[in-house]
């Protein structure tokens, strides 16, 4: 088993990086939320930032559009002069992107400086796809070039106990605003076991599996990121999913005619 100690940490600027990532290459990440509190309207026990309601967010303030713009400007300008290379500028951070009231404003303002300094590089959105029903924040993430949505599991009660959704919000909510995207969707699903809050949870287990792959194919997204843990956890007795188990899962993804790709 490998556990990781809980250590969890917040990202303490508007722009970060770029960082190397398993999945998008050299990154530079966007963070539209306070440097000093998580934002999310999910409190998944895997979190890298910790607990939501150990965070102060009634007293944190989010970054203004002219923030972001503003250093992000700053930060492209200088990695083009010093000819650093960024593979994709990624909205990620502390909590979820899509809840900034500027969202679809700050989509706009990164492309614009996206196609001014590196036209290459990607924009990447990492959400857990609550808000996308909403058609302005959907709208905005049409623009990304690519959208990577969490679903974790297709069970009601695992995607209460891992991702702890605002009361109301349903696994059938989620999967209706995953169906929203008909083209461009990338799911993102995170496999782990062990306690969370005095509980024992296993996205892994045959059932979990074979109901998370119904919906997987049902979706038909273009590609599905499967990963575990990496860094420190809000629930800190998490075992992070060996890596035959996650291809065994990529594996039956593509016996179903999809493409899957394993990040360890």
């Amino acid at each position: 088993m490998n556990f990781l100690p809980v250590g969890t940490f917040l990202f303490d600027s508007v722009v970060f990086g770029p960082v190397f990532s398993r999945r998008l290459g050299r990154s530079l990440g966007i963070n539209l939320l306070p440097d000093t509190a998580k934002i999310c309207n999910y409190d998944c026990v895997y979190c890298e930032c910790g607990w939501s309601s150990q965070k102060k967010e009634h007293h944190a303030r989010l970054h203004k559009v002219s923030e972001v713009v503003s250093e992000l400007e700053k930060t492209l300008r200088s990695f083009s002069m010093e000819g650093k290379g960024i593979d994709t500028i990624t909205f990620a951070g502390n909590g979820e992107p899509t809840l900034h009231p500027s969202f679809k404003e700050i989509m706009d303002e990164v492309i614009r400086l996206r196609d001014s300094y590196y036209s290459a590089a990607k924009i990447a959105v990492l959400s857990n796809a609550s808000r996308v029903h909403i058609p302005e924040i959907r709208e905005a993430l049409m623009k990304a070039d690519l959208n990577i949505l969490k679903l974790d599991t297709a069970v009601e009660d695992t995607f209460r106990m891992i991702n702890k959704p605002p009361a109301g919000y349903t696994l059938h909510h989620l999967l209706q605003n995953l169906s929203l995207f008909r083209k461009g969707l990338i799911i993102q699903s995170l496999f782990v076991r062990g306690i969370a809050e005095g509980k024992y949870v296993d996205n892994t287990t045959e059932k979990e599996i074979n109901a998370w792959l119904e919906e997987v194919k049902r979706l038909a997204p273009e590609l599905v990121m499967i990963y575990s843990i990496e860094r420190a956890t809000a629930a800190g007795t998490l075992e992070k999913v060996s890596l035959p188990e996650l291809r065994e899962i990529a594996r039956k993804v593509a016996l179903a005619g999809l493409q899957a790709e394993v990040y360890y």
